[in-house]
């Protein structure tokens, strides 16, 4: 089965800590009567400090739409090739043993997609696919990995690349003061994920099943509006509540495989806030400590976007406490749609103990770029 081998992921290096988002808050939008609940919601998410790819300075100042997606294509390609040589490295492959490459961001548009970039500057072949994917959200680095599982299954042997470049601060709109807008200046930061799921051989998670499912009639409830001064994030304040009806969902995909939802060895969930964590692990009868990676991710980074899986499954590689052969575990992202992508796996030993990927020589590949 094709395998989904540990992930790099990268966080600018310029940061903003929970207490400087406060006051920037507060000074930015003194005297509007809903900033102290957005206040109180900033402190609420658990969020410690984020990273950014442009001092806040630079970040809170708006110099058009153009400019913004200049920077956005500057920085995705300054920060996105380091992040995939590290990929590979950790798949033990080379760029020319890439078969397909998958791109998703939200947060900026090209045409063509970087993919294409890519191809042209890091060696992959010219027959390399492309996939990007640009209007999932958050819900993106999921479906990353399940259209690399489906495309490992429909073309055995093959190796694709996920690649996830996430830089929420250049959606940034300093007139957008509703609750909704001010709580997701103080929830989302910037980050560069890659993984590499391999048709054979890899250590790491060798994917089983994956399923999407969308919530009816919840389209409008993440969006963005597109205006003359870029995306304008709009959440409706219903879209903590929707573990609810994915809990039942994420159960019984489970339990279509054989599995127990309440019984797995890794969770890897998409770290949309707190309340989404703390009701999917009350929905699902588990310790919200089995969220630890998405928690963890939370605080030292926000919410990262579709790079969010990629780094808490970076965290489980990283864990003290090695998994064994064959534990079982789930991925799961949630975004626009509302959308649930879903996939199930297993732990898996690359048996030819390659230093890229054997469990002894895990390497450190989180960082700044």
């Amino acid at each position: 089965m094709p395998t989904l081998c540990k992930p790099s992921v990268h966080v600018p290096e310029y940061t903003i800590t929970a207490e400087e988002t406060m006051e920037f808050a507060a000074k930015v939008h003194a005297g509007k009567p809903q900033l102290p609940l957005a206040l109180r919601l900033i402190q609420n998410t658990g969020v410690r400090k984020r990273h950014i790819v442009q001092p806040i300075e630079k970040t809170l100042r708006h110099p058009g739409f153009e400019e913004r997606n200049r920077i956005y294509e500057l920085e995705s390609k300054k920060r996105c090739p380091p992040v995939i040589e590290e990929a590979l490295a950790n798949a033990d492959l080379a760029a020319e043993d890439i078969d397909a490459i998958i791109y998703v961001s939200c947060t900026g548009f090209l045409m063509p997609s970087l993919t294409a970039w890519l191809i042209n500057t890091m060696g992959f072949r010219y027959d390399t696919r492309q996939l990007p994917i640009a209007q999932l959200g958050c819900a993106a680095g999921g479906a990353a990995i399940n259209r690399a599982h489906d495309f490992c299954a429909a073309h055995p042997d093959s190796n694709v690349l996920i690649v996830s470049c996430e830089l929420c601060s250049l959606c940034y709109q300093p007139t957008d003061d509703d609750i909704s807008a001010l709580l997701s200046d103080g929830l989302f930061g910037d980050a560069v994920g890659a993984a590499v799921v391999r048709g054979n051989g890899g250590t790491g998670v060798s994917l089983e099943r994956n399923a999407a499912h969308l919530i009816p009639n919840t389209e409008d409830w993440i969006s963005y509006a597109v205006r003359d001064t870029g995306f304008h994030f709009q959440l409706d304040r219903r879209v903590p509540g929707t573990m609810e009806p994915l809990a039942p969902v994420l159960r019984d995909f489970t339990r279509s495989h054989g599995w127990d939802v309440g019984n797995l060895d890794f969770y890897i969930i998409h770290a949309g806030g707190p309340r989404i964590l703390d009701d999917l692990a009350k929905f699902l009868n588990v310790d919200r400590k089995v969220f630890r990676h998405s928690w963890s991710t939370l605080a030292d980074y926000g919410n990262i976007a579709s790079a969010v899986v990629l780094e808490a499954l970076r965290r489980q590689f990283e864990e003290d406490t090695i998994l064994p052969s064959a534990a079982t575990g789930m991925i799961a992202g949630f975004g626009p749609g509302i959308t649930a992508e879903m996939a199930l796996g297993s732990w898996t030993v690359d048996t030819q103990g390659n230093p890229a990927t054997a469990p002894a020589s895990y390497l450190y590949s989180g960082g700044t770029i």
